[in-house]
């Protein structure tokens, strides 16, 4: 039997056990082209031979409902803010507040899928994306995906407490399509795609133009895109990404970030739609409102998460 005809037998007997059914025998006539749905079909890449999905049709955010895998997540409560029981937790009013500004900026102009990156590792990117993906579907009716684009240090899964894998890594070589990749958690209307497994050449395989595919097919379903990047410095990977995506959000740690660093990320996406900095880790004691949330509200003021 061919490629084709085994890459077409595995994506049949796949789709029966998402639905529920049995898996064909080997006695079930082989399945064509034309008897799959369009998002399941499957074509050979004419540079490899090796078969992969091929996904020319949309699809409803019903279907996604139904084929996206659910997952148990088990967040880090600590840096995970919207997980917690408690509404007015230390640092959910900063994000309402961002939330509320990109939602402005969006009157202004085209804004879904927005990148976050940071000058150098360690300056909060990854909590800064978790989070605000969080914030998004907090209110009613909003649908956000979370991305975990960081190819060489992914942590996202690690915040979140789920698999790696199967995830972006997997759908960039054609190894897997949209529904093999997609988690569903325990926040509702929460989407999330791991890094999976990291490639030998991350720079190489974010341009192979996949990722646009991917991006410019989930956005109609989606209401807001966040896509956490490796850090804008060391590696070419953020300025990448950035020119798939309607913006950037630049992430940098008080007392911390190298003042050249910073203006060297910020040459770096200079011909990008950065639109706003995130000043992250400040100490409660410095911020007056914080001062006053804390005492109003009797919450613990602890200091930002470095992920």
């Amino acid at each position: 039997m061919s490629r084709i005809h085994e890459a077409l037998k595995r994506a049949e007997e796949q789709r029966a056990v998402s639905q529920g059914g049995q898996v064909p025998s080997s006695q079930t006539p082989e399945t064509t082209l034309s008897d799959m749905p369009a998002e399941a079909q499957v074509v050979a890449n004419p540079s490899t031979g090796v078969a992969s999905p091929s996904f020319a049709a949309p699809f409803t955010f019903d279907t996604l409902l139904a084929r996206a895998l659910q997952h148990d997540w088990t967040p880090e409560t600590k840096t995970m803010l919207f997980f917690k029981p408690e509404e007015q937790g230390y640092g959910t009013e900063e994000f309402r507040t961002l939330r509320s500004r990109l939602y402005q900026m969006r009157e202004k102009q085209a804004l879904k899928k927005v990148l976050i990156t940071s000058a150098l590792p360690k300056e909060g990117k990854s909590f800064v994306a978790s989070n605000l993906a969080q914030v998004m579907v907090r209110q009613h009716g909003r649908r956000a995906l979370l991305i975990d684009a960081d190819l060489r240090g992914a942590r996202l899964h690690q915040l979140l407490g789920t698999s790696a894998t199967p995830g972006l890594a997997e759908y960039l070589l054609g190894e897997n399509d949209e529904f093999g990749i997609m988690q569903r958690g325990g926040m509702e209307n929460l989407f999330f795609i791991p890094a999976g497994n990291y490639s030998s050449n991350p720079a190489e395989l974010l341009a192979n133009g996949r990722l646009r595919t991917l991006l410019n097919r989930l956005e109609p379903i989606f209401d807001w895109i966040i896509v956490d990047s490796a850090p804008a410095v060391p590696v070419a990977d953020a300025t990448l990404m950035a020119k798939d995506c309607d913006g950037v959000l630049m992430v940098v740690r008080s007392n911390s970030t190298p003042t050249d660093a910073a203006r060297r990320a910020r040459r770096e996406l200079a011909d990008r739609n950065v639109v706003g900095v995130v000043l992250n880790g400040i100490n409660p004691e410095l911020s007056p409102y914080m001062q006053y949330y804390s005492a109003a509200y009797g919450q613990d003021a602890q200091a930002g998460s470095k992920n």
